[in-house]
């Protein structure tokens, strides 16, 4: 971030607040050489740990266990020129030991795909880096623009 850009740095203790609000994130990872994004849903768990639920023959879990992986999500008001943005980067590994898996199953995110096996990736918080826009003149003191001014 540039000083002066407009936007906001974000704490990591408010950075992991906002990421339990997201229904919906981004993994990164790499795909072939080059980087790769799938929208993906998520749960955090323990320490800000990310936690997607996939289907064991899924792409995704051959391409990020292991491996240092970006997880972003964020949220957006269009109309009031408003919001924030958090990037969690850390490694990513696939969940084998069968108590957490099983805790997982209970208390974890759920697939939206239909899978008949399900595995579960962690992507461990090693950064957390977020950042909110905070405007100027016609903007309230949440970054939002002051749509009654």
């Amino acid at each position: 971030m540039y000083a002066n850009d407009g936007f906001r740095e974000i704490g990591r203790a408010e950075c992991l607040r906002l990421l339990a609000q997201a229904p919906i994130g981004r993994i990164v990872h790499t795909r072939g050489a080059l980087p790769a994004v799938l929208p993906v849903n998520f749960a955090l768990d323990e320490e800000g740990a990310v936690v997607l639920c996939t289907s064991a023959a899924s792409e995704l879990v051959r391409a990020v266990d292991g491996t240092v992986v970006a997880f972003e999500a964020d949220a957006v008001d269009v109309a009031r020129r408003c919001g924030w943005s958090v990037v969690v980067t850390g490694t990513a590994t696939v969940v084998t030991d069968p108590a957490e898996h099983a805790r997982l199953v209970r208390t974890g995110p759920r697939s939206w795909a239909p899978a008949p096996e399900k595995v579960f990736v962690r992507v461990a918080p090693e950064l957390v880096a977020g950042r909110e826009l905070v405007g100027g003149y016609g903007y309230d003191r949440y970054g939002c623009l002051d749509v009654g001014a």
